[in-house]
């Protein structure tokens, strides 16, 4: 049965990369059909997010009001419905009306699939994990080759449709194939509230909510960095003098080692364990945009892209799990709680991304990415330092 959970899971997180990355992929031409400027960009961006944050932080209470089973469907349901309503390309204002809608079924749908997997997973759970963000990053790859034919015909806005078509085979496969481990009686729910509060009365509450803050403001600055990077990595190659479609290719590039790297780095944080895995791979980036910063070629930078995709691959679920088990008694409001800061990072970053090109320029957005890239760095290493303890309790009782 956890064997179908992951597959169902693989799923979700296919059409939620493609979901996320498809307006990444079509902005130059959508900026421009509109005649917005790329802050405005930036702000649709910023409203899908914003719903995502909604959509994390109430589905714990939202999984008690519906149950799990209501509150995932629904969340692809808003997806179905919002991509379906982007590819129409309405006027710009109901495109902004509608992305915290889409914004919310993607996070409501990511937060509760991973939540299912890291809790049901156990000691396997940077494994399984990792294979589910594999699926995200296969997403995220695949939509800049489809999004490039349909650029280069002028037919963009079919990259929602195709969206939206997906994300209703997603729904119906996991009403037909619902993986019943999910399932709890209102005793066994119970029993796990109380294992949960003892675990978490096992720190201080100072102590865990400084450990809290450590993990989620380093997620917000990943989540904000990787999409403000993929929204507008491509601007700095059309600079270069690349056209709009083959300059989305370089999101190919960096998904592809995304997926590269996803598929052997849960094995290695097993192996190295998840701090020095988030410490070494954070370094990593760190030096990689520091050399973005003086690299003008066109090659160069596409393969700083591909380095970069492969630094960056599994930071975001090793850093989930990492962070649910140096904060004991994590269950479902703790991850939510915690996927809620990507959303804010999620949010503000790509509009802050948008505000500072239109102010100074594409070429000097390299010099913010490396200001992300430390920036990261010495967050991961602040919630390392502030964890150091209570990680390896946690993980030692790993279910």
């Amino acid at each position: 049965m956890m064997t179908r959970l992951v597959i169902l899971g693989c799923i979700a997180f296919l059409v939620v990369g493609l979901g996320q990355l498809v307006v990444g992929t079509v902005m130059e031409p959508m900026v421009h059909a509109y005649g917005v400027q790329y802050g405005d960009g930036g702000q649709l961006v910023m409203n899908q997010f914003l719903g995502g944050v909604a959509g994390v932080l109430l589905a714990p209470w939202l999984m008690k009001l519906l149950g799990k089973k209501k509150l995932l469907l629904t969340a692809l349901a808003c997806m179905v419905l919002a991509e379906g309503i982007y590819a129409f390309q309405p006027p710009w204002l109901m495109m902004l009306i509608t992305g915290p809608i889409a914004g919310f079924g993607f996070g409501t749908t990511e937060a509760v699939v991973a939540s299912f997997i890291i809790l049901t997973a156990g000691n396997n759970a940077n494994v399984a994990m990792s294979r589910v963000e594999v699926s995200f990053g296969v997403g995220a790859l695949l939509m800049p080759f489809a999004g490039a034919p349909l650029i280069s015909s002028g037919n963009w806005m079919t990259g929602f449709a195709v969206v939206s078509v997906l994300a209703i085979v997603t729904l119906v496969l996991w009403l037909l194939f619902w993986p019943r481990e999910l399932d709890q009686s209102k005793e066994e729910a119970k029993e796990a509230e109380i294992k949960s509060a003892q675990a978490q009365a096992s720190i201080s509450r100072s102590r865990r909510n400084i450990i809290m803050i450590a993990c989620g403001l380093f997620i917000a600055v990943y989540v904000g960095f990787e999409i403000s990077l993929v929204h507008y990595f491509p601007s700095l190659l059309v600079k270069n003098g690349l056209s709009d479609a083959s300059a989305s290719l370089s999101l190919s590039v960096y998904w592809g080692a995304m997926v590269l790297g996803r598929l052997v780095s849960g094995h290695i944080a097993d192996r190295w364990g998840g701090a020095p895995y988030m410490l070494v791979t954070c370094s990593a980036c760190a030096v990689l945009f520091l050399i973005l910063g003086i690299t003008e070629s066109t090659g160069g930078m596409f393969a700083l892209a591909f380095g970069m995709g492969l630094v960056m691959s599994g930071m975001y679920s090793i850093a989930i799990v990492f962070s649910s088990r140096a904060l004991p008694g994590s269950n479902e409001k703790t991850i939510s709680f915690l996927m809620m800061f990507g959303g804010v990072g999620g949010a503000f970053m790509p509009k802050l991304t948008g505000w500072f090109i239109d102010r100074n320029g594409v070429a000097d957005m390299r010099w913010l990415f490396v200001g992300f890239a430390i920036a990261m760095l010495a967050v991961i290493a602040w919630a390392i330092i502030a964890s150091r303890k209570t990680r390896k309790l946690a993980e030692a009782t790993a279910a």
